[in-house]
């Protein structure tokens, strides 16, 4: 019995010890504090780590309002000059399921050290629920574009749609396949155009040349298209003569017309030709009486006067 009872209070001196040594309860600490906006889980007792390596525990988790929470932790002294007060402090969890905790990440070299009392940058990482929640949300929306790219995949192969008589309709795909190749046939084509167009413009002499007079002064290209204006001027004025000759020729064609009229009554031709021809013998015999009164007494002073004052206008005129 006595050995039992001795056995019994060393076990609880020793875990007495190594509890205590885990919470710090027996070596020299310093408290320090962070403010963050969800405690995600944390809770008194569980272990502060830096760089790893477990410095002190959770003291205290106090909630200051709604969307702040202060946590206040127990350090091991020792530990105070290898933390600088530019450290960061960030709650995670041991494992992928396991405990909660506080990791402080170290800040700059040239900061310096923690003190009593100071209070820790803080920032949050995405808590273990946080990420499980995004990947629920993650796989029910795979399993959503699983299913769309299955009735696309069915569609396809039965032949739904344009891309399925692409992959299913060996005429369509010949027939596209001839548009593509001559779509490069005219792109190629147009490639050359351009390129002998190109050369065309830099063998210009914009200088010398008439085209590059044409293409560089203004006042070429003025008189340019003044005489093009006047060219549709005169089209205008030739389209209105040519359909005043086609009124003329229409008319004169006609049955009703002069020339239709005499090119088929035969009496009226005989008769306009008996009157030209004494038209004629008139205009001789006028004529010879012209001559005749020339040459007579009474009336010759007369045209001898008409005669020399025509050969005075004549000199005149020269």
């Amino acid at each position: 019995m006595g050995i039992f009872v001795v056995l019994g209070t060393a076990l609880l001196l020793v875990a007495s010890y190594l509890i205590g040594n885990r919470q710090n309860m027996f070596g020299k600490t310093f408290g320090i504090t962070a403010v963050f906006k969800n405690a995600s889980g944390l809770q008194n007792g569980n272990n502060v780590r830096f760089s790893g390596i477990n410095v002190g525990t959770v003291n205290k988790i106090e909630m200051i309002n709604d969307t702040t929470i202060q946590v206040h932790m127990i350090i091991a002294k020792k530990m105070q000059k290898h933390i600088k007060n530019d450290a960061i402090a960030m709650i995670g969890s041991d494992g992928l399921v396991g405990s909660m905790l506080i990791n402080i990440v170290p800040g700059a070299s040239n900061a310096p050290l923690i003190e009593e009392g100071d209070e820790l940058k803080s920032d949050s990482k995405i808590a273990t629920q946080d990420m499980l929640s995004t990947l629920n949300v993650t796989n029910e929306n795979a399993a959503l574009l699983t299913a769309d790219l299955l009735k696309v995949a069915q569609s396809l192969t039965t032949g739904k749609g344009t891309l399925g008589r692409l992959l299913n309709d060996t005429v369509m795909a010949f027939d596209l396949q001839q548009t593509v190749a001559n779509l490069k046939y005219a792109s190629k084509k147009a490639n050359t155009t351009l390129s002998e167009i190109n050369d065309l413009a830099t063998a210009i002499d914009f200088e010398e040349s008439a085209a590059g007079v044409l293409l560089t002064d203004t006042i070429s290209a003025g008189k340019i298209r003044n005489i093009i204006g006047n060219l549709e001027t005169s089209s205008i004025e030739l389209g209105r003569m040519t359909k005043d000759l086609n009124t003329v020729i229409n008319g004169l064609t006609d049955r009703d017309g002069l020339v239709h009229y005499v090119s088929q009554d035969t009496a009226l031709a005989h008769q306009l030709k008996r009157t030209m021809k004494n038209i004629e013998q008139g205009t001789e015999r006028f004529n010879e009486n012209m001559e005749a009164l020339k040459h007579n007494f009474l009336t010759r002073g007369y045209f001898r006067k008409s005669e020399r004052e025509q050969n005075k206008l004549r000199k005149q005129i020269q």
